[in-house]
């Protein structure tokens, strides 16, 4: 039988009744009776142990436990919180030619963001590209191609503004929240390990700090092959750059069976464009209609996915403020090829 929580009430009322009945007890209890304190004092110390209890029980199951408890479940199964990652991109330096960056030179962003540079590196032909690392884990440290970057301190022959590059990138992420942690800890107590199987590969891949989702297809391209794809729904743009892939085909690479061929791929946007009339049609209401489509996007969104046409209107009129809409585009399912994936394009109202 299910754990019932007596209230106060019912504890005071308990309590009394035995008192009368433990003491035999003739006439009433009155109110200002030792047996009347006595049923309050006694409940309310054992109203405080039931909630203990109750709340010992909830921590029993990942699904209701608190962060202590179910990082300490997380930790039975070997699984950790994924840490913040660190922002990396490619930046160029232009300068005398022979003029020498050195390796850990630290550049600032306006915003005093701080980078240095992962390697060594001599300009030739007045330019010179090389990698740059944030000082500091998390997505703040993002930087977007054209971005510039200042030299901290001087380097004599080298112009004190780097560009950043669009190659080369893998976008910073933040600690993993306790929920996406909660629901990788109940994943694993659903689908344990079994040695390579469909479920450990999007499994590992989602080991990686920044990917939300994974997908895994076996015998892709061929028998013995392996394909993952992966997006990081909390960057920018969904769909990993190649240096993200590169980051993922070197962890899976590295847990993969032996005779596992797998590969990391990133998923092929397919713009998903709508053109809808909105009543009232309002800064609110457009700005609650594009986070509608985009958690539809985020839930429901998959590789070679078809997105049922029912699903995108459901989005829109469960839009906050929404009391009536038409949608004009898309006017069928959407669907995708393999390796294509829906992507929010332009939403237009009209």
């Amino acid at each position: 039988m299910a754990f019932h929580r007596p209230t106060l009430a019912e504890l005071v009322e308990r309590i009394q009744q035995d008192l009368v009945s433990r003491l035999a007890l003739k006439s009433p209890i009155l109110r200002r009776s030792v047996a009347y304190i006595l049923a309050r004092v006694i409940a309310g110390a054992a109203h405080m142990l039931h909630g203990h209890i109750e709340y010992l029980m909830r921590q029993v199951f990942p699904d209701q436990s608190d962060r202590e408890f179910l990082l300490r479940q997380g930790a039975l199964f070997g699984l950790t919180l994924k840490p913040a990652g660190y922002a990396k991109r490619s930046v160029r330096f232009s300068g005398l030619n022979g003029s020498l960056i050195p390796r850990g030179t630290v550049l600032v962003r306006a915003d005093g963001a701080e980078y240095t540079t992962d390697a060594d590196a001599e300009i030739l032909l007045k330019t010179v590209v090389v990698t740059v690392t944030a000082r500091i884990a998390g997505a703040g440290g993002n930087l977007e191609p054209g971005d510039s970057l200042s030299l901290q301190s001087p380097i004599v022959g080298v112009i004190p503004t780097a560009t950043v590059l669009a190659d080369n990138a893998v976008d910073g992420s933040d600690e993993e929240s306790i929920e996406s942690f909660r629901a990788r800890v109940i994943e694993r107590m659903r689908s344990p390990p079994h040695g390579g199987n469909k479920a450990d590969y999007e499994a590992w891949a989602k080991e990686i700090p920044g990917v939300t989702r994974a997908w895994c297809y076996p015998t892709e391209s061929g028998a013995g092959t392996v394909t993952v794809r992966f997006v990081r729904d909390d960057d920018e743009s969904p769909i990993p750059d190649s240096g993200e892939v590169a980051v993922m085909q070197a962890h899976l690479e590295a847990l993969a069976p032996v005779t596992a061929a797998v590969t990391a791929l990133a998923p092929v946007a397919s713009p998903l464009d709508v053109t809808v009339h909105i009543v009232p049609d309002t800064a609110a209401t457009r700005a609650a209609v594009e986070a509608e489509l985009r958690d539809l996007l985020r839930r429901e969104a998959e590789p070679g996915k078809t997105l049922l046409l029912s699903r995108i209107r459901n989005a829109i009129g469960d839009a906050e403020g929404v009391a009536d809409y038409t949608l004009m585009l898309p006017d069928a399912d959407v669907m995708h090829a393999v390796g294509e994936m829906a992507v929010l394009g332009t939403v237009s109202f009209v």
